[in-house]
């Protein structure tokens, strides 16, 4: 096995951008939308990302590359392959593990919100290093409602949807976009139908917090980069 990392991009607006960076390590970057193919197993990759999109996690109908992916995260659970799901990839986590999304009935979380982290997270191996007070940048509008059976909650937002979890004991998944910038997240505007107002503001919030969030999330690129490199050559 490479200590390349498998990195599963669901559209052209939501590459691992910020934290591909971080990491600092080979990324085999895979974009089934436009056709490319995935790898029927994990075994030439050290771990595996899988990024966010604006398709929901039960879409396979008009998303039909999202079985395999689905597939590739039950294969990383059972071999023990460090998996990180970011914001749609923390969802299908879910789904693909036995658990349920929805949409939330709160309505669509967006803008910087609090991380408000569990006890578990302090001892957790990939969270730890970030369990304490800090921002991520939201924006979905689906939830994870059900966690798999032996999942361990890992965060909440304050109005009390997870917001992150360790769905198996080597795959963890976060709602917030760890990976964005301002320009990124300006770009989602065009087609997102945000409210112009807390777009804006968000926008703005984001140019103004770019070093409080590399500080924040720069340390869990870190840390899962660690782990990957655990991984048996």
């Amino acid at each position: 096995m490479s200590h390349t990392i498998l990195v599963v991009q669901h559209e052209d607006d939501d590459p691992i951008h910020l934290m591909g960076e971080w990491l600092d390590v080979d990324l085999d970057v895979r974009r089934p939308y436009l056709g490319d193919d995935l790898p029927a197993s994990l075994q030439d990759h050290a771990a595996l990302v899988v990024m966010g999109g604006a398709m929901g996690a039960n879409d396979d109908a008009t998303s039909p590359w999202l079985p395999a992916v689905k597939q590739l995260i039950r294969e990383a659970a059972a071999d023990g392959v460090p998996t990180l799901g970011i914001c749609l990839g923390h969802q299908l986590a879910t789904v693909a593990l036995g658990g349920e999304v929805r949409p939330n009935p709160a309505g669509r979380q967006l803008g910087l919100l609090d991380v408000t982290w569990e006890p578990a997270a302090h001892l957790d191996e990939l969270f730890s290093t970030v369990a304490t007070p800090r921002r991520g940048a939201h924006w979905n509008d689906d939830i994870v409602t059900r966690l798999p059976e032996g999942a361990a909650l890992m965060a909440r937002a304050s109005t009390g949807e997870v917001q992150a979890a360790r769905h198996a004991p080597t795959v963890w998944g976060v709602q917030w976009h760890p990976e964005v910038d301002e320009p990124l997240f300006r770009g989602w505007l065009v087609d997102g139908n945000a409210d112009p107002a807390l777009a804006e503001a968000t926008l703005a919030d984001l140019t103004r917090s770019a070093d409080e969030l590399m500080e924040a999330w720069r340390p869990l690129a870190a840390r899962f980069a660690a782990l990957a490199a655990r991984q048996p050559v």
